[in-house]
C-alpha cells in the first residue's frame, strides 16, 4: 500500500518592489505595525551590527592578547628546545671547554711575564751571536697593550752568510717563547756578505694589575669622559 504523497508547499516569491514599498512606509513611531519581513531584516541587521561592534570594541583586545600569547608560546618553546639541546650536549661542551682551557694554558706558558722579557731579548741576541752573525741594530720598540698580553716589536739588522742567517731564523722559531720575524729583507752588502733586516715581535702576558689598569683606561673615552 503506497503512502500518500506529501503536498508540495510553494514558497511565496520575494517581491522586491513590495519590500521596498514596505520600507518606505514604515512608521518609526509604531514598530509594532511594521510588516513581518522588514521587521525581520531590520532585526537581523541590528543583530549583526551589534555583533560586529562587540567584536571590534570588546573582543579585538582579547584576540590581540591571544595572538601575543601564541607568539610567546612559540618563542618559549624554541628557547626550551635550545636549552634542552644544550643540556643534552652539556658533557660535550664541558669536554671542549676543558680542551680549550688546556690549549690556552699551553699557549700562555709560551708568553713570558714582565720580569722574563729581558732574558728573552738576551736569548734572541745570543741566537744570532751563536751563529757568528754581526748585529748592526737590535732595538726593542714600545709595547702595544692588548686584552691580556703585550706585543713588543724589535728592529733587527744583522749580517752574515746565507747559511748562518737561515740557521738563526730556525733557532728563533724553535725558542720556547713566541717570537716572530716579520717584513724580512735580505740584501747583498760589501764583500758579498748578506744583510738581513727584520721586524721581530715577541709577546708577554699582562699581570693582574696591568689588566686592571688597561680595563680602566678602556672605560674612559678619548675626551676624558667615562662611558
Amino acid at each position: 500500500m503506497k503512502k500518500p504523497a506529501m503536498p508540495k508547499v510553494a514558497l511565496p516569491a520575494l517581491d522586491f518592489k513590495r519590500l521596498a514599498e514596505d520600507f518606505r512606509t514604515l512608521d518609526p513611531q509604531d514598530p509594532g505595525l511594521w510588516p513581518l519581513l522588514p521587521r525581520i531584516i531590520i532585526l537581523l541587521t541590528l543583530f549583526f551590527v551589534i555583533l560586529g561592534a562587540a567584536g571590534w570594541f570588546g573582543w579585538k583586545a582579547q584576540w590581540d592578547e591571544l595572538e601575543k600569547k601564541r607568539k610567546d608560546e612559540t618563542s618559549l618553546r624554541d628557547k626550551w628546545l635550545e636549552k634542552k639541546r644544550r643540556a643534552i650536549n652539556l658533557e660535550e661542551y664541558r669536554r671542549q671547554l676543558a680542551e680549550i682551557d688546556r690549549s690556552f694554558g699551553a699557549l700562555l706558558k709560551q708568553l713570558p711575564n714582565k720580569s722574563e722579557m729581558e732574558a728573552l731579548l738576551i736569548d734572541i741576541n745570543q741566537a744570532g751571536l751563536g751563529r757568528g752573525l754581526q748585529f748592526e741594530l737590535f732595538k726593542p720598540g714600545s709595547e702595544a697593550m692588548k686584552d691580556f698580553y703585550a706585543e713588543l716589536p724589535i728592529t733587527i739588522k744583522i749580517t752574515g752568510s746565507y747559511h748562518d742567517l737561515g740557521a738563526f731564523a730556525g733557532d728563533v722559531a724553535k725558542m720556547p717563547r713566541i717570537v716572530t720575524l716579520n717584513d724580512i729583507d735580505v740584501s747583498l752588502g760589501k764583500d758579498n756578505v748578506l744583510s738581513l733586516s727584520t721586524n721581530a715581535k715577541t709577546f708577554r702576558y699582562l699581570d693582574d694589575e696591568e689588566i686592571s689598569r688597561l680595563k680602566a683606561a678602556q672605560k674612559v673615552k678619548p675626551g676624558g669622559a667615562k662611558k
